[in-house]
């Protein structure tokens, strides 16, 4: 009784060996195809990450910077104070000038770290990845059917 199963698998085995390339070429190349989508997502992932992180340092740097500030405004109105100069005029107006270029530096910073964490996230959003793929599996199929006996 087991000689004619073996007898199948016999035939079997003698009409799957002239595919046998075509099947292991297809194999490889999803495996390959399978491995660039998964590299794909985990720089994804990384990118996203990174684009957080680069958000949170920002909000900590710009933070830095108002307290900076700050000290250096009520700085000046303490000299200003002692000094016995009131808040009326050209210090004052000095004061209120030094103010606004900070803030506008403050918004050119901010600008450029917003872009900069837009950059990230479209980098993270690229299809390269599937590209690569979608070219591994081209190439692969294309490598397969050369393979097939004729």
């Amino acid at each position: 009784m087991a000689l004619p199963i073996f007898a199948i698998l016999a035939s079997a085995g003698k009409a799957v060996a002239p595919y046998l390339p075509t099947i292991l070429s297809a194999t490889g190349t999803a495996a390959s195809v399978l491995g660039q989508v998964q590299a794909g997502k985990a720089q994804e992932i990384a990118l996203k990450e990174q684009a957080k992180q680069e958000e949170l340092a920002a909000q900590s740097q710009e933070l830095a910077r108002r307290q900076e500030l700050n000290r250096a405004l009520a700085a000046n109105v303490a000299a200003l104070s002692t000094a016995g100069i009131s808040g009326e005029g050209t210090p004052a107006s000095l004061a209120l000038e030094s103010a606004k270029q900070a803030g506008l530096s403050e918004m050119t910073i901010d600008l450029s770290e917003r872009l900069r964490r837009s950059a990230l996230e479209r980098q993270a959003k690229s299809n390269a990845a599937d590209l690569g793929a979608a070219g591994s599996l081209l190439g692969g199929a294309v490598k397969a059917l050369q393979l097939l006996p004729k």
